[in-house]
């Protein structure tokens, strides 16, 4: 079953680091440091103090790691999704606990398993840098979210977590994990051979930088 994050609020000042913060400076604490407790009260997500804060994966959610260029190229394929963070080269989409687990079987059954591919699924024991929260500015080259998982202006309702749902079944306009992960395989495949073409494919981790244990 799909799984819907409710919306939040916005945070205080004190969660945001204040004006300190937006002004070059640090607040106590460090940068969000009033994070990991916003994402707790709001979302209901685990959140593991920093800096940086971190989400854990395998409880909430599970996440699908890719080059940030094959995630783009894959959301515009599959259309609605889960949240998706981004955070230099690498996009994190979130999708239903118990994913990753299924990833090495569902990319078998898509016969995508004798490729390699840039592609990390992050369940238990995973985590992802957590984005700031809304009306929190965003540093260059920092996490933000790229969807983020309350409504926004074009949205009425919070995104919804891709689930496995059967083999390419869907449960009405929910997103569905199957058809996510093979979208998300044929342009992780694609990035891959452009940068072999272009000889600056380097075998990279796809769990950097996003991920961390």
């Amino acid at each position: 079953m799909a799984l819907t994050v409710p919306p939040p609020r916005a945070p205080s000042s004190a969660e945001s680091g204040g004006s300190s913060t937006e002004s070059g400076g640090e607040a106590p604490g460090g940068p969000g440091a009033g994070w990991a407790g916003w994402y707790e009260r709001e979302l209901g997500w685990a959140a593991v103090g920093g800096p940086p804060v971190r989400l854990p994966t395998g409880l909430r959610f599970d996440a699908l790691v890719v080059p940030a260029a094959a995630g783009r190229a894959a959301l515009r394929r599959v259309g609605r999704s889960g949240p998706v963070a981004l955070r230099g080269p690498r996009l994190a989409l979130l999708v239903a606990p118990g994913s990753a687990e299924e990833l090495p079987g569902l990319l078998d059954w898509l016969e995508w398993s004798g490729v390699a591919l840039p592609l990390a699924g992050l369940g238990a024991g995973g985590r992802i840098t957590a984005p700031p929260p809304p009306g929190v500015p965003v540093e260059p080259g920092a996490a933000s979210w790229l969807r983020p998982p309350w409504p926004s202006p074009e949205q009425d309702e919070a995104p919804v977590l891709p689930a496995f749902s059967g083999f390419g079944s869907g449960d009405g306009d929910a997103p569905d994990l199957v058809r996510l992960v093979d979208a998300v395989a044929a342009e992780c495949h694609r990035v891959r051979l452009a940068r072999a073409r272009a000889g600056v494919f380097h075998g990279e981790s796809a769990t950097q930088p996003l991920a961390f244990s």
